[in-house]
């Protein structure tokens, strides 16, 4: 065998870093633009902190202020009409003194 028909293990090295490098210059873009959304959001966020933590606090006083309108009108309330117990009824027109079928 001749040296121009064996391929050398260092020309298999350089077109492997060759393509590392390509693959790192493709996909450094949306990672770099990921991060810096990513950051600029965290700014964004630490500037709205103080407004968020009142409008925590006012959502917080509004939803006791709804459930305890839903309370007090609960306790409020009376039904209206004859309440089911589940027991068994005699049917209409049955006289008073025979018994309830099982």
């Amino acid at each position: 065998m001749s040296n121009e028909t064996k391929s050398s293990g260092k020309s298999v090295l350089g077109v492997g870093a060759l393509a590392v490098l390509a693959c790192a210059a493709c996909c450094i873009g949306p990672i770099l633009a990921f991060l810096g959304g990513l950051g600029a959001l965290s700014a964004l966020g630490a500037l709205w902190v103080p407004a968020l933590a009142a409008v925590t606090v006012l959502a917080l006083a509004g939803m006791a202020w709804v459930l305890h309108r839903r309370r007090r009108a609960a306790v409020c309330s009376t039904g209206q009409g004859p309440v089911d117990l589940g027991l068994p009824t005699p049917p209409p027109g049955a006289p008073a003194g025979r018994a309830l079928p099982q």
